[in-house]
């Protein structure tokens, strides 16, 4: 017995041995293939309501520089025409970081074109924002990363050239820094902007049982140089910030020739238009955020219309608006719950003068004052069983020289999950939309002889209802169900006039808007060469209003959105990236009017160079078969009316970006810390 067990001991060691060898053997001729776990990123995240989307993750091979571009890869959200729209969302508003703001929309999509897109953290979509971000309604919140002291001084240089009618060059450069508990942030970006459109409009004019067939052909070209500039201070939890926009040298030249005669339209800037904004806003220790904002803007433009050499109007238009900006806000926990209350007052001033150098005409010369304030309760708390929620309830006054009225805005978010593959949202919320300052001064533009765009002190605001119901499969598929009512919205729309051969363009108000549609977010990829993302939104549409211009209409359409963007990885090695976005859209309603289908094909290459990858070269063309441009139609009542557009989304954009310091934190001393950890 011990003969055969000290065999078998002998047999075993010697087997042993030789396998030993073997794999010694083995070992020095080729190494061991990696021990590969594969596993995915989440891509969305759901809290409260809350979608938080890791985008850097989903644009990280797109030819795209900017943070502007790279919300349009966001579920749900179209880019049209330069404007960020949200499926699903009645309105949208854009914050960073979560801190309010009250910059106009055209300035905040300025800032956000000159903020590189390697400073995105992620983003989070919220269907109905609570009430501490002081922006009702959707908003989408770009949070972008802080600088640390480890990382040193952080930047970027950018040089872009934009071809589309015209040429249009860009510079930029963003810097971070942060020493101890203080932290800088600057930008500033220099472009010579130079744009062309063109439009046909077909307008079969009926007066007293008469139809005149009035035709006309515009092509508008605008130029300016554009200074944006963003400079942010911060010491622990106190930030100053201010953010600016100057346009000089600006025209705007449009040339049409139809039915009336060739005419000549120009509006020179007397002088660089400007916006100013600084916000302070401080977070103290015992859960309390107080801000304030200023800002200012001024315009000062001089119009001169024209018939084949001949003038035939001379104006002066100016305005400038100060307005102020105050919040606060506290918040109280107890156990799982969080409870909150605030408020918040806006006051503006706006002093605006239209006045007529030839031919004689009255012209207004007035300053309209609004204010705005609210006051707010909130809720919110996170349960186990797998339930998180926030909700509030605000209630607001609004007051300026023509309306005063208050409004009560619910809000509602709340998530469920028993699993994080599987996620449930439910979002509420309604919010108050206001008229631009300028059309409430009942001013009137001129394009023609027979256009002309009116102003309207009677216009009132609008309360805009929304509704979604959202659920997330494994942190990536997404699908929302939405229902969008506006009480008396308002629109610019055309109106041929019944008494005299003038088209009227002029903001009015509904009855009311509605939509509902599904919307489908599915991406997916293939051996990490090729990842796509589709998107499709179907849904209906209705439009209706008793009294336009003394006419009723009733618009219900169907419409369909779809959408595929493409990345292809020719090897993992090498740092060139192709994408392909293919879209198209069907069903659109303005008022009375319906737009044709649309399509368009984007293709871009991203060549990443250089020490550490620190140079990038990326190209971009939109539009590449020119076929997204709107044709407009409108027929009813005797309104006969169609608008064809051009050239209005082809372009082609080479843009060249140099990070310094790699944009990334500075690595720390090397330490060895493989036996520690628990691990993942």
């Amino acid at each position: 017995m011990k003969r055969i067990i000290f065999t078998l001991l002998t047999a075993g060691m010697a087997l042993s041995l030789m396998a030993q060898n073997e794999i010694n053997d083995t070992i020095a001729g080729k190494r061991f293939d990696e021990v590969v776990v594969k596993g995915e990123k989440p891509q969305i995240k759901g809290q409260h309501g809350v979608m938080v989307v890791d985008l850097p993750h989903i644009i990280k091979d797109k030819p795209v520089t900017n943070v502007l571009d790279a919300l349009s890869y966001l579920p749900g959200v179209v880019s049209n025409n330069g404007m960020i729209e949200l499926n699903g969302a009645s309105s949208l508003s854009l914050i960073i970081n979560g801190e309010p703001t009250t910059m106009p929309l055209q300035n905040l999509y300025q800032l956000l074109y000159a903020t590189p897109v390697d400073r995105l953290k992620s983003v989070e979509i919220m269907y109905s924002a609570p009430p501490k971000y002081h922006a009702a309604g959707a908003v989408i919140n770009i949070v972008l990363k802080e600088p640390r002291p480890l990382d040193g001084l952080m930047g970027q240089a950018v040089v872009e050239y934009n071809q589309t009618h015209y040429a249009t060059y860009s510079t930029g450069l963003n810097a971070t820094y942060a020493i101890k508990d203080w932290t800088f942030d600057l930008g500033y970006s220099l472009a010579r902007n130079h744009s062309y459109s063109r439009q046909q409009t077909y307008s079969n004019h009926l007066v007293n049982g008469e139809r005149l067939m009035v035709d006309d052909d515009m092509r508008q070209i605008t130029e300016n140089m554009s200074h944006t500039i963003h400079a942010a201070i911060s010491l622990r939890k106190m930030k100053l910030s201010y953010n600016g926009q100057i346009k000089s040298a600006l025209k705007n030249r449009s040339i049409s020739i139809g039915t009336f005669g060739s005419y000549s339209n120009i509006y020179k800037g007397q002088s660089p238009t400007s916006y100013h904004n600084i916000n302070i806003s401080y977070d103290a220790p015992f859960n309390m955020s107080v801000g304030a904002d200023y800002t200012h803007y001024f315009e000062n433009r001089i119009q001169n219309l024209s018939n084949a050499g001949e003038e035939q109007l001379c104006s002066d238009t100016r305005q400038v608006i100060n307005r102020y900006h105050l919040y606060i806000d506290q918040e109280h926990n107890f156990g799982g719950w969080t409870f909150g209350y605030g408020a918040e007052y806006q006051h503006a001033d706006d002093k605006s003068r239209q006045s007529y150098i030839f031919p004689a005409r009255s012209g207004f010369d007035n300053t309209l004052h609004e204010d705005v304030g609210s006051v707010y309760v909130s809720s919110q708390a996170s349960f186990q069983w797998g339930l998180s929620f926030n909700a509030s309830i605000a209630a607001e006054y609004f007051h300026n020289g023509y309306q005063c009225n208050w409004n009560m805005i619910p809000q509602l978010g709340a998530t469920y999950f028993s699993t994080p593959k599987s996620i449930f949202q439910l979002n509420f919320t309604s919010r108050r939309i206001y008229p631009s300052y300028w059309e409430l001064h009942g001013g009137t533009s001129y394009v023609n002889d027979y256009s002309m765009i009116l102003g309207n002190p009677e216009l009132q605001p609008y309360i805009a209802y929304s509704g979604q119901l959202s659920y997330i499969l494994h942190q990536k598929y997404a699908a929302t169900l939405y229902l969008l009512y506006s009480d008396s919205y308002s629109v610019q729309l055309p109106y041929q006039s019944t008494d005299d051969f003038k088209l009227i363009f002029q903001t009015l108000n509904m009855d009311f808007s509605r939509s509902a549609g599904l919307q489908i977010h599915v991406p997916f990829e293939v051996e990490h060469i090729w990842s796509a993302t589709a998107t499709l939104n179907i849904s209906h549409s209705q439009q209706k209003s008793k009294n336009f211009h003394g006419l009723s209409f009733d618009n219900k359409h169907w419409g369909v959105y779809a959408g595929v963007a493409n990345t292809i990885r020719l090897s993992s090695e090498l740092p060139v990236s192709l994408s392909i976005d293919c879209s198209y859209i069907a069903g659109q309603i303005q008022g009375p009017g319906c737009f044709s289908p649309l399509w368009k094909i984007d293709a871009g290459i991203k060549w990443q160079f250089g020490t550490k990858r620190c140079c990038e070269l990326d190209f971009k063309a939109n539009d590449i078969f020119n076929t997204c441009n709107p044709d407009m139609k409108i027929n009813f009542a005797g309104q006969d009316y169609r608008m064809k557009a051009y050239d209005m989304n082809q372009n082609f954009k080479l843009a060249f970006i140099y990070r310094f310091n790699g944009f990334k934190p500075k690595k720390e001393a090397d330490i060895d810390i493989s036996r520690f950890g628990a691990g993942q």
